[in-house]
């Protein structure tokens, strides 16, 4: 069984399953509506070159996230 992890620590290319979202108010209805949503597929694509954001691929559109918004999104890496 694979531990759960933050989305943020993914390497670019891998991909997860979206287990849990740990952010409240606002922020968790954001995630939601972006398609972040538990049992969903994501997949890292790439880094910006600062480190901060990053694009996510989810439900066939590509999302860029702050780390401290990815940090909250718990996935089961594949």
């Amino acid at each position: 069984m694979t531990a759960k992890r933050s989305l943020a620590d993914l390497p670019v290319g891998t991909r997860g399953i979206i287990e849990e979202i740990r952010a409240s108010g606002n922020t968790r209805r954001r995630l939601l509506d972006l398609g972040f949503v538990p049992d969903t597929a994501v997949e890292v694509l790439r880094r910006s070159p600062m480190g901060d954001p990053t694009a996510y691929q989810v439900r066939g559109a590509v999302i860029a996230l702050r780390e401290e918004d990815s940090s909250a999104v718990l996935v089961k890496p594949l």
